[in-house]
């Protein structure tokens, strides 16, 4: 089996690994569980860069930690295999194909003579509706992986009832902090199961110390606190826009889906987008292939931010959105092996994935219900996309065609 570590990496590895992630990047629908799946037959079964215990390893670590898990892992397995700029190459494989699609569908729409009429068009409500169900069908499956008790699900309805009683960014920290402070004290999730410690495999040999480690974590942490302040003292939408996509970065637990409320707060409250772009962005992201944050593309590309607006904006806060995750990623794995015994971290974990899930179904209410759902005849197709979703299990490109195309003919 072919070693994942390259402590010197040469530009054919990386080369390689930007090459592999690509070709994901191009084909890979379906959402960060079919990407891991999508993943482990490249990497594992075909290429044996790592081996299947390996594999369980680097997945559980991205699920422990917030961030987009799929993109994660994508950047461990690039850094194992080829370093820090194979880290980087595989970030941008398999990121670019669905972020230059969005950007471009964005500056399209900024740039099209009837772009207000468009925006009330059949075409939108229709991309409206598959979002209904795309949220519902998230917040179930969320619910069911995430609350397996009583005490979990009734933090996530607490969670809920606080999210929409007061819409906020303030209000959703503060319940992300609650779940956190909950969980420490009261959840007792089962710990994972450490599948290469309790085999014959060899762990993960990281090409990073423990020193390189922390002080990632610590930029990532520095970043976070700095960012907010910045962007209340110069009142410039540039910096204000990178705080809000950076904090949406470093604060998404439990799946990408999370993302909506944290970004619909931070984009549409401030009076930059209107709910109608922002869910036209969220259901075209539904469409591509590739992670669902590149979502922060299309909504960079329309933010109003002078030189910036446009395809500037759109790399801004792509780049602003994934760079907590691989700051987070790469400096936890020289701490893998502690965390994922540590059962204090768990707990708080539990406790989070529990909140967030109430944040999500709040969003599902308000804006996704509120501005979608405006008599019978929505609510019905609403109800026909989650039950192709879940029941015939149609992918949801396929879903989002089918109501692009109801969308106009109804329209």
């Amino acid at each position: 089996m072919t070693s994942v570590t390259a402590p010197h990496p040469h530009w054919r590895r990386v080369l390689q690994v930007f090459t592999v992630f690509l070709q994901l990047g191009l084909t890979s629908f379906g959402g960060p569980v079919a990407h891991l799946g999508y993943f482990r037959t490249a990497f594992v079964q075909r290429r044996q860069w790592l081996s299947d215990a390996q594999y369980a390893d680097l997945v559980a670590l991205c699920q422990f930690l917030p961030g987009p898990a799929s993109s994660q892992v994508g950047m461990a397995l690039g850094q194992l295999r080829a370093g820090s700029w194979g880290a980087l190459a595989a970030w941008l494989g398999f990121t670019l194909p669905s972020a230059l699609l969005l950007m471009a569908l964005a500056v399209g729409l900024s740039q099209a003579p009837h772009s207000v009429q468009w925006a009330h068009s059949g075409l939108l409500h229709g991309l409206k509706l598959v979002a209904v169900a795309v949220v519902a069908q998230a917040v179930w499956g969320m619910g069911r992986s995430l609350c397996p008790d009583r005490l979990r699900a009734a933090m996530a309805l607490g969670a809920a009832v606080l999210a929409v009683a007061l819409p906020g960014t303030g209000v959703q920290l503060l319940v992300i902090a609650l779940g956190a402070l909950v969980g420490w004290r009261w959840v007792r999730p089962a710990l994972p199961a450490a599948s290469a410690a309790s085999s014959n495999e060899p762990t993960l040999q990281v090409n990073i110390s423990r020193r390189t480690g922390a002080a990632l974590l610590l930029l990532c942490l520095a970043l976070g606190l700095a960012l907010p302040l910045l962007a209340y003292a110069t009142q410039s939408p540039l910096w204000q826009a990178g705080s809000v996509f950076y904090q949406a970065g470093a604060l998404v637990f439990g799946g990408g889906h999370v993302v909506l409320p944290l970004l619909q707060n931070g984009v549409v409250q401030p009076g930059w987008l209107d709910n109608a772009q922002f869910l036209t962005g969220y259901a075209a992201a539904q469409a591509v292939p590739g992670p669902l944050f590149t979502l922060a593309a299309y909504l960079g590309a329309l933010l109003p931010l002078g030189a910036w607006t446009g395809w500037a904006g759109g790399l801004l806060a792509l780049f602003a959105i994934f760079l907590p995750a691989a700051l987070l990623v790469l400096g936890a794995l020289p701490f893998w092996a502690w965390l994922r015994t540590a059962q204090a971290a768990q707990r708080v974990l539990a406790g989070v994935n529990a909140a967030v899930v109430g944040l999500l179904l709040a969003a599902l209410y308000d804006p996704v219900w509120t501005s979608a759902i405006l008599g019978r005849q929505d609510c019905a197709l609403a109800l026909l996309y989650l039950a192709l979703l879940t029941v015939g299990r149609l992918p949801p490109v396929a879903v989002v065609l089918l109501g692009a195309i109801a969308g106009v003919a109804l329209g």
